[in-house]
């Protein structure tokens, strides 16, 4: 078989994952070094412009972890991190949000925008996005959501833009909280009714024993996934993900998915071919499925 004809399978595959997808909302969790990676982030962006052209409504949402550490570093800034959180002072709330809202979430908006006037960038304090209430007085400006309105992003959408969204939230007090990126990516996903929620991140997906990596889950349903963080059988940096996908699952959301972001157009594999790639979780009746598979 000749490229000419494989380039036309994977087309025609294409097509019924298409029909089945348009005017659909997918939340995209973006991070790890998929985000970092220039190469790599250029591929991503391409993703999701394609995404939007054949009709998704991509919405994506961003932290910036290494990125704010790297900074303070530069300042001189103490970096510490309490029970897997970033202590988060008054002075590095402002470093916070200067690197995820004035830099990181630039420069994904503009790397997007490379191909057309597509992208809009928010962060969650535009609009009372996001609210949150602060955590503990240990973790300083580290916030807890507890509201989203989603008017902002949904008027993006109808406008035909894709929204782009740094994970700073606003609290009472009309400061800004720093809030964990996955936790947002699911009460996104379940206040738009979204038929995806994403995560791409820096490992195949979830594995039976992550020392395994032979053991790739390639599917599970929510009570499985509770059931792996409840007998703590995931690896740390998951239980965020995971958790998240299990509150949008239980909202509504479809389906959820944990891909690996290094792998070149891997959300184009997971949404458009008949294999997918990563792992997916899904609600236990799915009586859906019967209208994909006519």
């Amino acid at each position: 078989m000749t490229d000419f004809h494989m380039k036309a399978e994977t087309l025609t595959e294409a097509l019924p994952w298409i029909k089945r997808t348009w005017g659909r909302t997918v939340v995209i969790k973006y991070g790890g070094s998929a985000m970092t990676d220039p190469v790599l982030r250029e591929h991503v962006a391409s993703d999701i412009v394609l995404m939007k052209l054949v009709g998704i409504n991509p919405v994506i949402v961003h932290g910036g972890g290494p990125e704010i550490t790297s900074f303070m570093q530069r300042l001189d800034m103490e970096v510490k991190f309490h029970e897997g959180l970033r202590v988060t002072t008054p002075e590095a709330m402002d470093v916070v949000k200067m690197v995820l809202v004035g830099k990181v979430n630039k420069e994904l908006v503009a790397e997007i925008n490379t191909h057309g006037s597509l992208a809009v960038g928010l962060a969650g304090d535009d609009a009372n996005l996001i609210r949150a209430t602060q955590r503990s007085k240990e973790l300083g400006r580290v916030g807890d959501v507890t509201d989203i309105d989603i008017t902002v992003v949904t008027n993006l959408i109808a406008d035909g833009f894709i929204p782009v969204i740094a994970t700073v939230a606003v609290g009472d007090d009309g400061g800004s909280f720093n809030i964990n990126a996955d936790h947002v990516a699911g009460r996104i996903a379940d206040e738009l009714d979204a038929d995806k929620v994403i995560f791409l991140t820096d490992v195949d997906g979830l594995y039976a024993d992550f020392d395994d990596k032979h053991s790739l889950i390639s599917s599970l349903s929510i009570e499985q996934a509770e059931d792996m963080i409840a007998y703590d059988k995931l690896a740390g940096g998951m239980v965020p993900k995971v958790a998240a996908c299990v509150h949008a699952l239980r909202g509504g959301v479809r389906r959820a998915h944990i891909l690996n972001g290094t792998v070149p157009h891997a959300l184009l594999l997971e949404v458009y071919t008949e294999e997918g790639v990563g792992t997916m979780i899904t609600p236990a009746e799915e009586p859906w499925l019967a209208e994909e598979v006519m």
